[in-house]
């Protein structure tokens, strides 16, 4: 199918329907054609298996542990159930590193 470009911009989405069906599209001035709408395959998604991965990436122990100067000003000097658990992960981390 050829069109004007007065044509195609009056009925541009029509033309993306006829596209999307599969029909192509050229766009024309003064007949001479200067560009083709043509639909898009859409892009295929790359499977990543589980555990492609696995022994390339660790965490460290202490990765969630935050100094206590940091957790003060985060959470000021009343310590909330949040800081208490922090405090006792330190604290066990520090025991696991004896």
């Amino acid at each position: 199918m050829v069109v004007n470009i007065h044509e195609a911009k009056t009925h541009f989405s029509r033309l993306l329907q006829r596209v999307a069906a599969g029909e192509e599209v050229t766009i024309a001035r003064a007949g001479v054609p200067v560009a083709r709408l043509s639909a898009v395959e859409p892009e295929r998604k790359k499977i990543r298996p589980l555990g492609m991965d696995r022994g390339k990436i660790w965490i460290a122990d202490d990765a969630d542990v935050l100094p206590d100067d940091l957790l003060k000003a985060f959470y000021g000097d009343e310590p909330s159930p949040i800081v208490v658990r922090l405090r006792e992960r330190k604290n066990e981390v520090r025991k696991k590193k004896g």
